[in-house]
């Protein structure tokens, strides 16, 4: 039991690991045959790996984590119990490994490793960022693995320890500060894969959407600031030193930041009290689109033609915004269509009817309305109203399979569609001067043959 409890106290140790050792092991057949068999031992656990994955971990719904994180680490957790016991018949033998206690160290480095990087990839959004960063994390501690194992890292924490200054009354390292943004970051990311994790769950109740929105949202932050707090007195900081901080943050809300803390309340009262949800149809500003998405400082509404609009959630505590879908989402649309007067009005009316109520989007109830409208210049206008049910797909689709229904059975019941007409009557024809007129005209000129005298004098004789 001693012998026991010593390998296990030494058996991720790095004492074993200098120069002299190792140069030892290459210079010695014994050592190539260890490497050999360390080499078959991974290559025997990753085909087991394959195998086991293949025939018991079959892909599921549930646990996607937890699955995933089981398929990145049974090859290293073979490696490591195989490595171990083979550790364990060498020291039974008095033979000291230096490659199978390599093994061990690497095995037992990357389960740390890939589980790591796989609540990385659980935290944060898909995306090439999060591969970039999943990758930076998995090269990082590899390189400081080899800095563990070679014992470097003692000189360097030594060196970061040395330079050190002072933040008011308290003394700092660039060790502790490297250490304390080490501790926040892997705490911000365990808090952001729970908050997402407890979202997920969220998202598969049946809580009304907005209430699930101002959990996600409360729940998000509480783990930020959670993990800030726990985060800094492991590393030796006051929180006390915040305060400072906090005030000046106050003193910036109230001024410069005072639209961010007010959209970002805004948020938090329009998901409150419902007046917006997901899918809903508004018009602000003279936008009309569906709100797709709601942020923390804005509602992203997209129109029929893909344009998207980013309105502050201020502007719908503050402004007067119209909102189709606040009691119901279904929408009355209307068509207008002009008969002919000598048209069968009764049965035009009986064809808009049933060419509305045979679309599948139109509700039933309230049944589909057609009435006349006006006796225009050149026809009877009638109108079409129906109620859709999901306004979300757009209406000229609809509209124009109910125009196509229409235009089908108005020709199978000779309903004609008026063209333009206009009436043009000739009242009296072109008149030219009588005989008599012509007569008149010709005395008149004869007597008036005298001059004016006073135009004898004047310019106007010349």
């Amino acid at each position: 039991m001693d012998a026991l409890n010593t390998f296990l106290a030494e058996l991720f140790t790095r004492q074993a690991f200098t120069a002299k050792l190792l140069a030892r092991n290459y210079n010695q057949i014994s050592g190539w045959i260890e490497l050999g068999c360390v080499i078959a031992l991974m290559a025997a656990t990753f085909w087991l790996t394959g195998v086991i994955i293949k025939r018991h971990m079959r892909t599921a719904q549930n646990f996607q984590l937890l699955r995933h994180i089981g398929r990145r680490i049974l090859w290293p957790i073979l490696m490591l119990a195989g490595g171990t016991a083979a550790l364990l018949a060498c020291n039974l033998y008095g033979y000291q490994a230096v490659w199978l206690q390599l093994l061990v160290l690497a095995a037992r480095w990357m389960i740390l490793i890939r589980i790591s990087v796989a609540v990385v990839h659980a935290a944060l959004p898909q995306n090439k960022l999060t591969d970039w960063l999943e990758r930076a994390v998995s090269t990082a501690l590899w390189v400081g693995f080899v800095l563990w194992i070679s014992e470097v890292d003692d000189k360097i924490i030594d060196f970061l320890k040395n330079i050190q200054f002072s933040v008011g009354s308290t003394k700092l390292n660039l060790f502790n500060i490297i250490n304390g943004l080490i501790w926040v970051a892997i705490l911000m990311v365990f808090a952001m894969w729970l908050a997402r994790s407890i979202n997920a769950r969220l998202a598969q109740s049946s809580l009304d959407n907005n209430l699930r929105m101002i959990l996600a949202k409360v729940i998000n932050t509480a783990m930020m600031v959670l993990a800030v707090l726990i985060a800094l007195p492991l590393v030796g900081i006051d929180l006390t030193v915040l305060s400072v901080f906090g005030g000046a943050l106050g003193v910036g809300i109230g001024f410069g930041l005072q639209k961010v803390a007010s959209n970002y309340v805004s948020g938090f009262i329009i998901l409150g009290d419902r007046s917006i949800r997901i899918n809903d149809r508004l018009t602000v500003n003279d936008f009309t689109g569906y709100v797709t998405q709601i942020t923390s400082r804005f509602v992203v509404l997209r129109n029929a033609n893909g344009t998207e609009a980013l309105i502050p959630n201020e502007n719908f505590v503050t402004s007067m915004v119209i909102n189709e879908s606040y009691t119901s989402k279904e929408l009355q649309q209307s068509l207008t269509v002009q008969v002919a007067y000598h048209s069968d009005l009764t049965r035009a009316l009986e064809i808009l009817k049933k060419a509305a109520a045979n679309q599948e989007r139109v509700i039933k109830d309230p049944e589909p309305l057609a009435v006349v409208t006006d006796f225009a210049d050149n026809g009877i206008n009638l109108y079409l109203g129906f109620w859709v049910r999901d306004p979300e797909n757009g209406f000229l689709g609809l509209k124009s399979a109910i125009l196509l229904d229409i235009w089908k059975q108005f020709n199978e019941n000779n309903i004609e569609f008026p063209f333009p007409q206009r009436e043009i009557r000739i009242l009296n024809e072109a008149q030219s001067p009588s005989d008599i007129a012509m007569l008149k005209a010709g005395i008149r000129a004869q007597r008036n043959t005298e001059t004016d005298p006073a135009l004898e004098d004047g310019s106007g004789g010349d």
